[in-house]
C-alpha cells in the first residue's frame, strides 16, 4: 500500500489523506449492516492510513455519526478529521424500517432548518453522537433545488444567508469548527452562494467524476480563483461507474436512463483500452483530477474497501495516464 498522501483544505491549516472515508454506508444506506461490520470497515479506513471521515445527521437518522463516534472516540483527536453536515435538524421519533434509502435507522425525526438556531442545534447534536467537542469541517447539507425543488429552495436559501452564514462565522471564530462550505450535488447553488459567501470547501457529489463534468464548466474554476477546496464525493455517479452498464444499474440514486447507459458504455471501452477497468478509470480520474483535495470512498464492506483502494493504488501507464489527461481536458 502506497503511503496516504494529504493535501491542505484551502486556508485553514486543516490536512485530509487524498482518499477519505465516506460515512453513509455505515448509516445503513440501501442495506443495514451491524456494528460490528461498521466498525470492521471503520478500522481498515485508519489501518491504512485515511485521516479524514465524513457523515451527516441524515445518514440513518443520526447511526453513522453514533458508530463513528464510538470508534474514534479513544483516539488522538489531532490524528483525525472530522466533517459532518447541518441543514437538517433530528428529534426523537418512532422507529420506521427505513427512511430515505436507509435501512433500520435510528428513531428520529428530521425537519429542514438552515436558519442560524437551526445550524447551532444540528451541531451541539452531532458533537454529542460523535463524542467531541469540536467539527473540523462543517457542511450546508442538500442546500438547492435539486433536493427541494423551487420554492422551497428559494426560502430555505433566504434562511441560510440571513442568519444561518452568520452562525457559521461564529462557531468557526469560537473555534468550534475550522472550516465550513457546502455539501450539495448541484453545482448551482455552489455558485449562487459564492457570490454572497467566502467557503473553505464544497463537497460536491457526482458532479466531477468520469461521466459528469459539469462542475468544470464554471465552479472549478470559480474556487480557484478564492482558494476553495473541492471534496469529491459520488464519483461512482451512486453505482453505474462501478457496476458498469449492466441491467439494474443506478445513476444518481435511480435506475439510469439509457442515454447514461450509452454514455458510460463507450467510456468503459476506451478505459479498457488504455488499460483500466471502468471503476479504475473512475477513481483515477479524481485522484487526478486539478481541483480535487480528497476523495470519498463509502462501503460498509472491508473488501469493497480495499478494492477500490487497489484501484486507486494502480500503477497507472502512459497509456492510462493519456486517457485520464484527454478526460480532465473535457473531450
Amino acid at each position: 500500500m502506497k503511503q496516504m498522501l494529504k493535501k491542505k483544505l484551502g486556508t485553514t491549516g486543516l490536512e485530509v489523506t487524498q482518499i477519505s472515508f465516506g460515512c453513509a454506508s455505515i448509516g445503513n444506506l440501501g442495506k443495514a449492516i451491524s456494528d460490528e461490520e461498521a466498525l470492521a470497515v471503520l478500522s481498515h479506513a485508519w489501518s491504512v492510513g485515511i485521516n479524514y471521515f465524513d457523515t451527516a445527521p441524515h445518514y440513518g437518522r443520526g447511526l453513522s455519526e453514533q458508530r463513528l463516534g464510538s470508534f474514534l472516540r479513544h483516539k488522538p483527536r489531532n490524528d483525525y478529521v472530522i466533517s459532518t453536515k447541518v441543514g437538517r435538524v433530528l428529534s426523537p421519533g418512532e422507529h420506521r424500517a427505513e427512511v430515505d434509502g436507509y435501512m433500520n435507522p435510528w428513531p428520529n425525526n428530521a425537519r429542514y432548518d438552515y436558519s442560524g438556531k437551526g445550524i447551532r442545534e444540528s451541531f451541539e447534536a452531532s458533537c454529542e453522537r460523535l463524542h467531541t467537542d469540536y467539527i473540523d469541517i462543517l457542511y450546508v447539507h442538500d442546500l438547492g433545488v435539486y433536493t427541494h425543488g423551487e420554492k422551497e429552495n428559494e426560502a430555505h436559501t433566504a434562511n441560510f444567508l440571513a442568519t444561518g452564514v452568520d452562525e457559521l462565522k461564529r462557531l468557526k471564530a469560537d473555534g468550534k469548527i475550522a472550516a465550513f462550505g457546502l455539501g450539495v450535488n448541484e453545482t448551482k447553488i455552489c455558485i449562487d452562494v459564492m457570490k454572497h459567501v467566502l467557503l473553505d470547501v464544497i463537497l460536491i457529489a457526482g458532479r466531477l467524476s468520469l461521466l459528469d463534468r459539469s462542475a468544470d464548466s464554471e465552479l472549478t474554476g470559480m474556487c480557484r480563483e478564492v482558494g476553495t477546496s473541492l471534496v469529491l464525493g459520488g464519483i461512482f455517479n451512486s453505482g453505474i461507474l462501478a457496476t458498469g452498464a449492466k441491467s439494474g444499474a443506478t445513476y444518481d440514486y435511480g435506475p439510469a436512463p439509457e442515454h447514461i447507459l450509452d454514455a458510460v458504455r463507450k467510456v468503459e471501452v476506451k478505459a479498457n483500452q488504455a488499460g483500466l477497468s471502468l471503476a479504475e478509470a473512475a477513481l483515477q480520474f479524481a485522484l487526478h483530477h486539478p481541483s480535487s483535495t480528497s476523495v470519498l470512498l463509502g462501503t460498509g464492506k472491508v473488501e469493497s474497501l480495499q478494492r477500490n483502494l487497489d484501484a486507486a493504488n494502480k500503477t497507472m501507464t502512459a497509456a492510462a495516464m493519456a486517457f485520464i489527461s484527454v478526460l480532465k481536458a473535457k473531450d
